[in-house]
């Protein structure tokens, strides 16, 4: 990818960001536990997000892209290079990302899937996973087989990325969440505060300890 691409005007812009509202708002008031926002996430969040990606031929997985605020940084960040494959358990999310990103590979399943997914696809071990899942209002049974997913794909050296909004980090959910998953991945998680987003939230990354010299 060359050069910058064109910058939409703001009423195009403004229209686009009422479309994802619309939809994530509908589909948080059919399924407030599997979709955990009511806006879509800011650019800033965005970017903060895939930081630590790097352009190559790397393997990325996103879970819970939802309208695609992620999976456009995601894209943008690689550069034409290495493999996104996102997976969303919801149909029209799914829909709009393929027909957004046509060169992702999209796959409407649940986030608990991520293993067998993974492995059918090709992309274990992989390198980065990027997650806008809701974690502190999944049930804790789908939060330990997501997690455990995680911990079979994600290669030494690799990066696990997820958010949570400022109001909710401390709750004992939130708490227990990251507990968990720095004895997992064997490291704790690298803490960024984003106050542009609605509301204000703390991007957490893990790196997988372990040698990252091997696939």
């Amino acid at each position: 990818m060359t050069g910058e691409e064109p910058r939409a005007l703001p009423h195009t812009a403004n229209r686009s960001w009422l479309r994802e509202q619309r939809l994530i708002f509908g589909r948080f008031l059919r399924s407030p536990r599997t979709v955990g926002a009511i806006a879509p996430s800011s650019r800033a969040l965005a970017r903060r997000m895939v930081r630590g990606l790097e352009s190559g031929p790397v393997r990325v997985v996103e879970l819970g892209p939802g309208t695609g605020a992620f999976t456009g940084a995601i894209v943008e960040r690689l550069g034409g290079t290495g493999r996104l494959v996102t997976i969303d358990i919801e149909p029209v999310f799914v829909s709009a990302i393929q027909q957004r990103w046509p060169s992702v590979e999209c796959v409407c399943a649940s986030a608990e899937r991520l293993a067998a997914i993974a492995a059918d696809r090709g992309l274990i071990p992989i390198d980065h996973i990027i997650s806008g899942l809701p974690f502190a209002s999944l049930p804790g049974s789908t939060t330990r087989q997501i997690l455990d997913g995680i911990a079979e794909t994600l290669r030494p050296g690799g990066t696990f990325t997820t958010f949570q909004y400022v109001h909710a980090y401390l709750l004992p959910t939130a708490i227990a969440f990251r507990r968990e998953l720095s004895e997992r991945l064997g490291s704790p998680a690298e803490v960024a505060l984003v106050l542009r987003n609605v509301p204000p939230a703390f991007v957490l990354t893990w790196r997988r300890a372990g040698n990252s010299a091997s696939r």
